[in-house]
This record gives C-alpha cells, structure tokens and sequence, in this order.
C-alpha cells in the first residue's frame, strides 16, 4: 500500500490536474510553518467544469444496483482503517490537531460512512391510499442530483465527510470545496479515498480555491440543488440568501456560543472534568465547544478553583507529541483574534483568574470570571482556548444567562438527577442540549444541528437522507377514470 501523495492537484472531472488560476496557494503547517504543498487554486471555469461532470455522472450513478453502492462506501471503510496512522499523521500536520482529536475524528469519519453505506438501501418507494377509484400513488425517494458541499478547517476531514458520503451514498454527485488551510485532510484525501474505494470517475470533485476569486460561483450555479455549508453564521447567512435566489436548499450548521450549566446540586468534580474536555477539546477549535460556563453561586468558587487547576495542568505544545492535548490554532490571525477579545473583556470588567502563555499559534488555556454575559469573550464565540465562567443565583437565572445568545447550536447540564437535568435542559433554545456531560457530542444517528442563527437542517442518519433526497410522487391510473365533464 502506497502512501497517499500529490497534494499539488486538485481533483476535477475525475482526473488530478491543477487548477486554472494563477495564483499559487502554500499550505502550512500551523504548528512550525512548514510548507506541506503548493498548490495552484481553481478559478470559475473549474467550478462549472466540476459541476457539469458531476451531473452527468450522476445520472449512471443513481440507477447503479444499491449493493454495489454499498460495497464503495464499505471499501472506503476499509481504507480510512487501513491508512489510520497515515491520515492520523496528516490530520496533525495540516490542522495541528492533536493524536488524540486526529483520531475521534477518523473515528468520526468512519462511523459516518458506515452509517452512509446504508442510504443505497433505503431510497425506497412507498404505496399510498388513493381517494380516486382504481389509482395508485407512488411516492418515490430520489437523489436530488448534485450537492455543493463547502466545509471548515477545524475538523476538515469529518466536516466534509458528513455531507460528502451520506449525497453520494443517496445517489448524488457532490462538488467539494474545502478551506484551503486544510485542503488535503479536508478534501484531497477523501477523494484519494474514494478513487481507491472505486467510487466511478466524475462523481466527486474537490475545488480548492480562493473565496475572493470564484465569489458566489460555487453557490449560485444552477446544477447543485443542495449546498451544505459549515462555517461562520455570516458567512452562513450569505449563502442562504444566494440559495433562495435559484431555490436551492441551503443545510447550514453555523456558529454557536454554547453554554455549560452548572446546578446547585451538581456533582462539582464531574462538572470541571466535563467543562475540561468540552472547552479545551481541539483548542476550543470546535463550534460545539463550551463557550460560557454558568455556575450556581454556591459551589462557585470551588469550580472555579478546580477548574483552573485541572487547566493549568493541561500539556500543551507540539502535536506530534501524543501526551499534548493542546496544540496550535489554525494561524495568526486566530491568535490575534482572541487575544483582544481577552483584552476587551478585561476592559468591560471580568477578571483573568488563569492567564495562559502564547508561543507562536500556541495557546495555552485563559480562565476569565465574570458576573455577567455581557463581557466580549462570552458574547462571541472564542474558538480557541479561552473559558469565562459566571455565576448566578436562582434557576431561572440560570436558564435566561444560558439563552442569552443569539446562537443555538449545544449546551449541557449538570445537575445532581438525571430528570431535573433534562426539566432544564428543555428550556434551552438549543439544537442539542447534554445531561451530565459536555457539549462537544456527535453520532452517525443522531439529528446534528442548531437553533436561530446557529443553522439550518439536521445532519446524521435518516435526517442525513432528508436533507440530500427529494421525494416524487407517481401516480398510476389503472383503469379508466370517469371526470365531470
């Protein structure tokens, strides 16, 4: 087995060639600046080359017996289990993951796919009662053709993985483009790993480009009549409004401000090891990370005592080191994003109770204390190593602090019963709420997604199905119909 190689291409109309831009990108690593490719970025024309194989691929695609559909996404299985050392290795190059996150998210993309290699199987046709004499309705669930999947960097390879495999396991063709601060982990690789599972040639394309240069393009092309987008809430809002335009359907999963809330009878040291690995998890590089955590003030300070212990002793440093559970972030300019949000914060009065060191991309965790959710590093999503942690006094309290954000994507809850936890937990404005446990949760066959401007649509399982398969009704008129006139 070959290691996977020729990361200077891109993969269009089934063939790796270069893109027709003339601007060359590098991409580095995030931890010591190493080049790790150059690559010469697509351009419009790319775009629409892409799209158009894709849709004539996809129509010989979609009649192809659903067994052997499957047996493409169970080799794809085989392979990311195979090559595991090997993607793991690129996963903490390219995004300066470390071990342990390269390797959930491998689990991740795994598990996805497998759940994706049943969708052949169940694009099934339903019988319906009809209220006309001698007429049969056929409802038929069908691909809706090509999907245009744009994903992240911060979890590049299941981010695409999750929409990638699930629109062509129902049938579809899919334009993939990824960040291309991740281009390989989060586009490149997949379709090497597709090409090796014998997915068919002008199904799958990765467009690795500037967002600058093929502007709206990717989004407002006629072909794909779904986009699914994972990123920013503005730049989420853009694109839905693009989508309406042509009467696309826009799945977003978006930004989120994701609240922990700590009850008065929690259990205090299972709430910090929660809070631990919720926060700092990938840097807080996660849009499922906690963001605000929310204390009831009579267990506080010991929290927050614990809590800046557990997080001073996080190792933090170089990836390539196993026993490190905080890495770079993804550049600069993150670090530089979130060092004056701490600033600006400290200005509006919170106070730094853990101040973390900065080398190069790495951070290492910042505790911030607050008594209320109007400072900026709980406004605004941090995405990196920063904590702000707020107290509050009645249950109720604590609710209103926890759904005072625009956004809606996780939360969690820790509460001394299981049933007053979920009583809470109910009353969160959030996609996704957890009892007991953190918010950074994710399965193959669970509705994934959020509220307000944290997303549209569900990815996973048969939610997965819906967003990327329309239905077709068919009726049959089995014998003659009388009309009244």
């Amino acid at each position: 087995m070959n290691t996977y190689s020729d990361w200077n291409l891109q993969y269009i109309g089934g063939e790796w060639r270069e893109g027709n831009s003339t601007t060359m990108y590098e991409n580095k690593n995030p931890y010591n600046d190493d080049i790790i490719s150059t690559i010469k970025l697509a351009n419009k024309n790319d775009v629409q080359e892409a799209y158009t194989a894709a849709q004539k691929a996809q129509s010989e695609w979609e009649s192809v017996n659903a067994f052997q559909k499957a047996e493409v996404f169970e080799k794809a299985i085989a392979i990311m289990k195979a090559r595991r050392d090997e993607i793991c290795e690129l996963l903490i190059k390219e995004t300066g993951s470390t071990y342990a996150k390269a390797s959930v998210e491998l689990d991740f993309c795994i598990s996805i796919t497998r759940e994706a290699a049943s969708f052949p199987m169940r694009m099934v046709a339903e019988i319906v009662p009809s209220l006309i004499p001698n007429k049969e309705n056929r409802v038929f669930r069908r691909p809706v053709g090509v999907v245009g999947v744009i994903s992240p960097f911060n979890f590049p390879m299941y981010l695409s993985m999750r929409s990638v495999a699930p629109a062509l396991a129902a049938g579809n063709g899919v334009v993939l483009k990824p960040d291309k601060q991740t281009a390989i982990s989060g586009g490149l690789l997949i379709a090497k790993i597709f090409e090796e599972a014998g997915l068919p040639a002008g199904l799958l394309h990765v467009i690795v480009a500037s967002s600058s240069e093929i502007e709206d393009s990717f989004t407002e092309n006629p072909i794909p009549r779904v986009i699914s987008f994972t990123g920013s809430t503005q730049t989420g809002l853009h694109i839905a409004q693009v989508c309406a335009r042509t009467m696309k359907k826009a799945a977003l999963e978006l930004g989120g401000n994701n609240p922990l809330l700590v009850l008065e009878d929690a259990d205090v040291e299972r709430s910090v090891q929660s809070a631990i690995y919720g926060k700092f998890f990938h840097n807080g590089q996660i849009c499922m990370a906690i963001n605000r955590i929310i204390v009831h003030e009579s267990i506080y300070e010991t929290f927050v005592e614990q809590f800046v212990k557990a997080a001073n002793m996080l190792k933090v440093g170089d990836p390539r080191d196993h026993s490190n559970m905080i890495g770079p972030l993804i550049n600069k300019q993150a670090v530089e994003r979130i060092t004056e949000t701490i600033t600006k914060a400290k200005q509006e009065g919170a106070q730094v109770v853990l101040e973390g060191q900065i080398n190069g991309n790495v951070m290492s965790p910042f505790v911030l204390t607050s008594n209320t959710n109007d400072v900026a590093t709980a406004q605004h999503e941090m995405f990196g190593p920063v904590a702000t942690i707020i107290p509050f006094k009645t249950e109720q309290e604590g609710i209103a602090i926890a759904n005072d954000s625009p956004y809606g994507l996780s939360a969690a809850v820790h509460a001394g019963s299981i049933e007053k936890g979920v009583q809470v937990a109910k009353q969160i404005v959030s996609g996704m709420v957890h009892v007991n446990d953190q918010s950074v949760n994710d399965e193959p066959l669970i509705a994934f997604g959020g509220e307000k401007m944290s997303g549209l649509g569900r990815f996973g399982g048969k939610w997965s199905l819906e967003e990327f398969t329309t239905l077709q009704w068919i009726s049959t008129q089995n014998e003659p119909r009388e009309y009244p006139f």
